[in-house]
């Protein structure tokens, strides 16, 4: 503890701070020019290391070598340039306290008012698929300890991190000096600046760096094996401030993860690209990663159409607007005001459909020109190109009260997904059936559960969602297949999935009186035989999965 801390008396008021002396180090050097151009003009004493002070000098500016105030040189390939008491001195002076003055000229040490500085690039290094020593060189210990001691004496020093503040800390430094309320802002940047760059470096580490903790990983080992990290830090930068939240009384922003770490590997909608369209809502996020969610979990081209976070149709086809024009007619009722995510660039054909259609989002790896421009003439259309990285993060978190859950995304893997599954009734289905059973299957899982999901043609033609039982489930999915298409009984000779198993023989007796001919279910339900007699008497082929896909 401070020898102060406890005497407040002993400080005195200081607000406004003229600025007499800068110290710069800068490895993002954008916009240095009017930075430094400034403050000469100003008068302030500029001091500087390596590469900056070598891009002041350039501009004919003076400035002053760290080395010639610490009297040692910039050493072991610049690993040591700042870190002396000379410099530290001379940013973690208060002098507000006479005695921290007193001892500055003791000392001879001339304190600064100002520092510029922000971090070695160690995010846009690992991005850029670096490895090893090269990524540990990039691990910033002079800037970090500059940024916090700075951003501790805030009362003193104007700490600048981004090249944002330059305008109001120049304006400021022409005023006259920096305020305190000023400074303090900037110190809480600066403290987030700092905290940011650790995760990313803590993140890579716990990636790549072997570790003796690693042999005690198994107590925080899941079932499945894969280890969890003692402690988790999620940070975000703040995108925009939205609107309202899911409701207009609640408020709400959308923060990015600007540095992946193992729990945080997607890059997805916030980072997608807006071309057209109103500002994005809290709900348009959330149903545009819904349908994300449901489009991708798909090799094949495929189209989500998502309200509420549930499916109003999906489906696959060679041909991208077809798969839509199939997604659409699965319940063209619910898909009034969806939202549309497509795995495949929008062509004209899809773009012509959709214009018809009042939709909230449509959001795509790309579009072709014809038909971005035609999209485009929908005022309100909001048109959204996902990040060229896009992937789905490998883990998910919710919060809950107290607490945060985490688990693995929840993915199927590529290629054929039935040859592990089990024929438990019926003769094995034919190549169509199979094709439409797996379809099915992939699609099931982007309902809420309790979810039956009917299929015919590899799209949706009945959807029961979100049901506290799944004999409701059932149906509602045959109600909708029925209802939906103008009298026809799509339910007659489509297949069917459930994400759990059924725990009693009503619901499948539900979907095989409507006409379905095939089920796919996981099975696991201590009454899977009585669900398997049914399905034996009415000749339905049924397989067990052995995995369920609840969505909650």
């Amino acid at each position: 503890m401070s020898a102060h801390a406890a005497d407040p008396s002993l400080y005195r008021e200081r607000d406004i701070v003229p600025v007499r002396r800068a110290l710069i180090s800068l490895s993002d050097k954008t916009d240095l020019d009017l930075l430094a151009r400034a403050l000469a003009d100003a008068g302030v004493e500029i001091v500087s290391t390596g590469s900056t002070a070598a891009s002041i000098r350039s501009l004919g500016i003076e400035v002053t070598d760290v080395a010639a105030i610490t009297g040692f040189p910039e050493s072991l390939g610049g690993r040591v340039k700042t870190l002396h008491p000379a410099v530290h001195a001379g940013l973690l002076a208060d002098l507000r306290l006479e005695d921290h003055e007193q001892q500055l000229a003791e000392l001879g040490i001339t304190p600064f008012e100002l520092v510029v500085v922000n971090l070695y690039p160690f995010k846009e290094t690992v991005a850029s698929g670096a490895q090893g020593n090269d990524v540990v060189e990039q691990i910033d210990i002079g800037g970090p300890a500059m940024v916090r001691a700075s951003a501790k004496n805030y009362a003193n020093v104007a700490i600048v991190v981004s090249p944002a503040s330059y305008p109001e800390v120049i304006a400021a430094v022409q005023a006259g000096g920096t305020s305190l309320a000023l400074r303090g802002d900037l110190a809480t940047k600066a403290f987030q600046h700092t905290a940011d760059y650790d995760r990313a470096v803590s993140a890579w580490f716990a990636q790549n760096v072997e570790t003796g903790a690693r042999a005690d990983a198994s107590t925080h080992a899941s079932a499945s094996g894969t280890d969890f990290a003692a402690s988790v830090t999620v940070t975000g930068e703040l995108q925009h401030t939205l609107r309202y939240g899911e409701n207009a009384h609640q408020a709400a922003a959308i923060y990015t993860d600007s540095a992946r770490g193992p729990l945080q590997s997607g890059s997805g909608i916030a980072q997608a690209e807006q071309l057209g369209g109103k500002e994005m809502s809290y709900n348009n996020y959330t149903d545009a990663d819904a349908a994300l969610r449901a489009a991708y979990d798909f090799d094949e081209p495929a189209v989500a159409i998502i309200k509420h976070a549930n499916p109003c149709g999906i489906a696959s086809d060679a041909d991208i607007a077809e798969a839509h024009r199939k997604a659409h007619a699965c319940d063209p009722v619910s898909a009034y005001g969806g939202v549309i995510a497509a795995n495949r660039t929008v062509t004209l054909a899809l773009a012509e459909t959709v214009k018809g259609i009042f939709t909230e989002v449509i959001i795509a790896p790309d579009y072709e020109p014809a038909a971005l421009e035609l999209l485009q003439s929908k005022k309100n259309l909001r048109i959204l190109r996902l990040p060229a990285d896009y992937r789905r993060a490998e883990y998910e978190f919710k919060q809950i009260s107290g607490g945060v859950l985490v688990q693995q995304a929840d993915a199927f893997p590529a290629g054929s997904i039935s040859s592990t599954w089990q024929l438990v009734a019926g003769d094995a289905a034919d190549a169509a059936t199979l094709a439409d059973l797996e379809f099915a299957w992939r699609a099931c899982r982007a309902v809420k559960s309790n979810a039956i999901l009917l299929a015919s043609g590899g799209a949706s033609v009945g959807v029961g969602m979100g049901q506290v039982n799944r004999v409701d489930s059932c149906h509602l999915a045959v109600e909708r297949a029925n209802s939906l298409a103008e009298g026809e009984e799509r339910a007659r000779g489509s297949v069917a999935a459930s994400d759990a198993f059924f725990p009693f023989a009503d619901g499948p007796e539900i979907l095989i009186s409507a006409g379905v001919t095939a089920i796919v279910q996981p099975g696991g339900s201590i009454r899977d035989e009585e669900v398997i007699a049914v399905a034996k008497a009415a000749g339905v082929t049924m397989y067990f999965t052995g995995e369920r896909h609840f969505f909650h």
